[in-house]
């Protein structure tokens, strides 16, 4: 695990050295890394973040693996087949997609369409067996625990009369991510985990077969609420210093977003947040977490932080893991 020598730089400072992407953190910690802003999870931090938990509550951020059903995204379903071992059982899964579901995204999940992958990979680097670069492996090797902070944005919005509808692409700016921390009365810190709650996966659970039949056939046109695809919203994102971003949308950012749906994707893919996210800043994406519990819990006792763990699956050069996340207050 590499550390910057020197506090970390501000968005405005990126690249570190002129020879990388505009806007990368590529370099920053290391030339060879490839666990990005997972390398703010400092045993210091973690010790912090263990030290938080009074009430000994803990709140599981994981969906049934087989929601949404149908799946959406081009996704398809899983098939579980149990094997009678008389006496006993075991099982196995088919069409298994570990981005299905509550996910992690891994490095090598999504590359730039000008710069490739986070510091400099190249798609001949991403092979799923030994030496692949950027894999899940490397989240799931380190683990991932530190303080969370919640920022219940859906609970926010309506209290301002502006809520978020699970069905329109309705798009979240920092600015209101700042005022929901703020009304919250909290703060972000260098290696906090945030959870961005927008309601979505709790909407869904209330929809008839009907309208989840139809956001299975929307693919790529499917429309939740996420955060806008801007620079803005990754210089924020960045120059909070999280060594993570988890949300309960399945992109984290608005859909449609811009490459998906214009007729000319390279000439709009600056509208697409993962785009500057994960292959340039390294940043860990977490998607579709169960929030809905634990914002409640924390609009109760008005404490939005606690404990943060996680343990992605050890693939190499898996794309992705199914999120294996807790909270504890």
């Amino acid at each position: 695990m590499t550390h910057p020598a020197r506090p970390l730089p501000a968005y405005r400072e990126l690249p570190i050295d002129p020879s990388k992407p505009p806007g990368s953190a590529w370099g920053v910690f290391g030339d060879d890394d490839e666990l990005g802003t997972i390398n703010l999870l400092t045993p210091e931090r973690v010790r912090a973040a263990l030290a938080l938990p009074s009430e000994g509550r803990v709140f599981s951020l994981n969906w049934d693996v087989e929601l949404p059903d149908p799946p959406i995204l081009g996704r398809k379903p899983l098939e579980h087949h149990i094997i009678d071992l008389h006496p006993g059982a075991d099982d196995y899964y088919d069409r298994f997609y570990p981005q299905a579901s509550s996910q992690w995204d891994a490095l090598c999940h999504m590359p730039h369409p000008h710069y490739g992958y986070y510091n400099g990979r190249t798609q001949a680097d991403i092979t799923g067996r030994p030496g692949s670069r950027n894999g899940v492996d490397h989240y799931a090797r380190h683990g991932i625990v530190g303080r969370f902070v919640l920022a219940d944005v859906a609970r926010y919005r309506a209290s301002v009369g502006r809520p978020l509808r699970g069905d329109e692409p309705d798009g979240v700016t920092p600015e209101d991510l700042e005022a929901t921390l703020a009304a919250q009365g909290v703060a972000l810190e260098t290696g906090d985990v945030l959870l961005v709650r927008m309601g979505w996966v709790g909407w869904y659970e209330q929809q008839d077969a009907a309208t989840r039949r139809a956001l299975a056939q929307a693919g790529q046109d499917l429309k939740t609420p996420g955060l806008v695809g801007t620079e803005a919203m990754a210089a924020w994102l960045w120059d909070a210093h999280i060594a993570a971003i988890g949300c309960d949308v399945p992109a984290l950012e608005v859909l449609p977003s811009g490459p998906w749906n214009a007729p000319d994707p390279e000439a709009t893919y600056e509208s697409y947040l993962h785009f500057r996210i994960i292959p340039l800043l390294g940043l860990a994406v977490g998607e579709m977490f169960v929030l809905d519990q634990l914002a409640d819990d924390c609009a109760r006792d008005g404490r939005y932080v606690g404990l943060f763990t996680a343990a992605p699956l050890h693939k190499i050069g898996g794309a992705g893991s199914p999120a294996n996340a807790l909270a504890v207050k």
